[in-house]
């Protein structure tokens, strides 16, 4: 991009040249290479292609997590979230070994137990996740929260999020459970069909504020 000096005021293209006025500057740059047919079909941009649909597929499905828990999220004060967050969307995704490249997917990298393990890890902000500290239990009619018997906390949030992969829709149930004796096993509902991938993500606080949180 440069910025030229003439008697004439030109805008629009001539040549391989396209002129313009931004901010009162009078402005000269190449056309751009690129071609939107090509990207569409030619070969050449195959990887191209596959790596920009994973990409948006992950985009996604990490915006509509993060919405169901915006909430809690907004507590964490993390100014990177967004891009850690869209980063273990992706490396999620890679776990998939199923989907051809190009439509590997965050649900099939969940179905993995490194997959699960990798969400379980992931720490919002300086608020200390539940990796080693939680467990859930499937029962008949209800599940069960399995915590250690040394953490302290009064009030416990259970989100149950439900996500549609496919149109990249979700729902989720939220359970509080005041707690007046720390126990090691809390009981709550059961919410969606047990035939889909849900998310369990628990909040502890502590005299009103979150002491732990993450998914479990």
């Amino acid at each position: 991009m440069a910025t030229y000096e003439s008697l004439i005021k030109l805008n629009g293209s001539l040549g391989d040249l396209v002129f313009y006025n931004l901010n009162g500057k009078n402005i000269v740059r190449k056309k751009s290479g690129f071609n939107k047919n090509a990207f569409k079909k030619s070969p050449s941009y195959e990887k191209v292609r596959q790596n920009s649909s994973e990409f948006g597929h992950c985009s996604k499905i990490g915006k509509i997590i993060r919405q169901c828990l915006e909430v809690y999220i907004k507590k964490s004060d993390d100014a990177l979230l967004y891009q850690r967050f869209a980063k273990l969307m992706t490396e999620i995704k890679d776990l998939d070994a199923i989907s051809e490249k190009g439509k590997r997917c965050v649900k099939n990298g969940l179905l993995t137990e490194h997959g699960m393990q990798l969400l379980k890890k992931f720490q919002f902000g300086l608020i200390e996740n539940l990796e080693n500290s939680a467990s859930i239990f499937e029962g008949l009619w209800d599940k069960s929260l399995v915590l250690n018997k040394d953490i302290s906390f009064d009030e416990l949030i259970i989100e149950t999020i439900n996500i549609d992969f496919d149109h990249y829709q979700s729902d989720h149930f939220k359970q509080t459970i005041q707690t007046e004796k720390l126990l090691n096993e809390y009981v709550f509902e059961k919410h969606f069909s047990e035939e889909e991938l849900l998310l369990h993500f628990a909040v502890l606080k502590k005299e009103g504020k979150i002491a732990h949180m993450g998914f479990v």
